[in-house]
């Protein structure tokens, strides 16, 4: 590979990161966006709550009404974040993602994803009406598919290494 293959190989790269960048509209997210780029307002904040990691942490949560004027949906904030967000702020939101809580949206800014805090509001009327948090979705059961079934055998309660027996 020649030097300016690698510099065209460079360049195409930096295109695809851009094209990423493109902000996108509330009401176009689903269950499944990834790398969600957006810029958002904040409605409303509940209560800190207390919840207990699977490494049994103590952390604090929140979820933040945020939207746009095409839709509103909850962000969940977590530990520091949740100081650093008031209501009627504007966002901008970077490599953000969408995951599903109890068959709702969750819009969250997870462990690669950031945001920043806009003066200047390019949001005038965020449309409330279009909640997509209040929307269900039908969760997916998370399996692990190196597990045996339990309680016994693979089928009609056989037991591994005997053959079914045969009637005459």
């Amino acid at each position: 590979m020649k030097m300016s293959d690698r510099s065209e190989c460079k360049d195409m790269s930096n295109e695809e990161k851009s094209e990423s960048k493109e902000l996108i509209k509330i009401e176009k997210l689903t269950p499944n966006s990834r790398e969600v780029n957006t810029i958002v307002k904040v409605i409303s904040k509940s209560e800190v709550r207390n919840v207990t990691g699977r490494d049994y942490t103590v952390r604090r949560v929140a979820d933040a009404l945020v939207g746009d004027e095409t839709g509103c949906l909850y962000l969940t904030l977590w530990d520091e974040n949740i100081d650093k967000i008031n209501e009627e702020a504007t966002l901008r939101i970077t490599n953000g993602y969408v995951n599903l809580f109890r068959g709702n949206m969750r819009l969250n800014i997870g462990r690669y994803g950031s945001f920043e805090l806009l003066d200047e509001s390019p949001i005038t009327e965020v449309n409330t009406e279009n909640n997509l948090s209040d929307k269900r979705y039908e969760q997916e059961r998370r399996y692990q598919s190196y597990q045996r079934p339990r309680y016994g055998g693979s089928r009609y309660g056989e037991r591994r290494g005997y053959q079914r027996r045969r009637r005459y």
